[in-house]
């Protein structure tokens, strides 16, 4: 069983019919990713590539026993969509959508907390459980199963990161996108305790970038629980301040978030860190030797 997605898992798509959503259901499905619905509001008794459309989540939710959300629905009603997703009672909810206006994603993550759902994202590549199920964007077949859990708030880095854990014989347990946005879902912290109490997984690595305090908070955790070696590479380390680095959460403000100080905060904790994009791979197998 993975942390969060499995061969089982029943998965709706919320903006099946516009051209994003689409696609990338259609790539799911290929990968093996069991897509039972899809909602569009309107558009409900209609079939899309075999796929039954309703109205509501909760429509859905009744007729096909889904219990995960992956979201397409544009930024102006994309928050709405969490909620509804929310009310339906799913296990999780995976959002791809970027440029949700973070006032919108205020009351979305007070509510977010109140309930039983784990939401992904918003803007995030989104999960994959390697060899089993897929719900995102990422590139399926880079994965290789196996036993490394990737958490990231970028998508094409979390790409690279893969590729070289896979060129180097190091499969994943499952890889989780968390998105770059101020305001998400699941954090670091939240990941990193699901993959520590994971026995499918024995390394983590954690891929950051400038910005907010999220990469420190997870070094001070790590040194004090996790019992599995880390590796992590933070990125924007020439970024200046002020800049917006790609991310709406990607910028250095009142001196604070800057990469030298995260890659310090989580040396000190023990963490092994990436100096380079490209010897991502090459930390997480130091990490692994350092730890046996």
């Amino acid at each position: 069983m993975s942390i969060l997605l499995d061969r089982h898992s029943k998965i709706v798509v919320q903006g099946i019919t516009g051209r994003s959503g689409l696609f990338h259901t259609q790539q799911c499905r290929e990968y093996g990713s069991n897509i039972v619905a899809g909602v569009t509001p309107g558009r409900g008794g209609i079939h899309i590539e075999g796929i039954p459309v309703f109205n509501t989540v909760i429509e859905a939710v009744k007729y096909t026993e889904a219990n995960v959300a992956m979201i397409f629905v544009p930024p102006p009603g994309a928050a709405d969509a969490i909620l509804e997703a929310t009310d339906a009672g799913l296990d999780l909810a995976v959002c791809i959508t970027e440029g949700i206006p973070v006032r919108d994603m205020v009351p979305v993550k007070k509510m977010v907390t109140a309930s039983t759902m784990k939401l992904i994202g918003p803007n995030c590549p989104g999960v994959i459980t390697p060899g089993q199920c897929k719900v995102g964007i990422m590139p399926g077949h880079i994965h290789i199963p196996g036993k490394i859990g990737v958490v990231s708030r970028s998508g094409t880095l979390t790409y690279e990161a893969v590729k070289q854990l896979t060129d180097l014989g190091l499969g994943q347990s499952t890889c989780v996108g968390i998105g770059g946005d101020p305001i998400i879902g699941l954090n670091f912290i939240d990941v990193l305790k699901l993959f520590n109490d994971d026995p499918e997984t024995e390394g983590v690595f954690m891929i950051g970038e400038i910005g907010g305090g999220a990469e420190e908070a997870a070094a001070h955790w790590i040194r004090e629980n996790m019992k599995k070696p880390v590796a992590a590479f933070i990125a924007g380390v020439t970024a200046p301040p002020g800049k917006r680095m790609g991310h709406a959460g990607a910028i250095i403000t009142g001196g604070k978030g800057k990469a030298a100080d995260k890659i310090r905060t989580l040396s000190e904790c023990g963490v092994t860190v990436s100096k380079s994009p490209t010897k991502m791979g090459e930390a997480m197998l130091e990490a692994m030797k350092g730890a046996n």
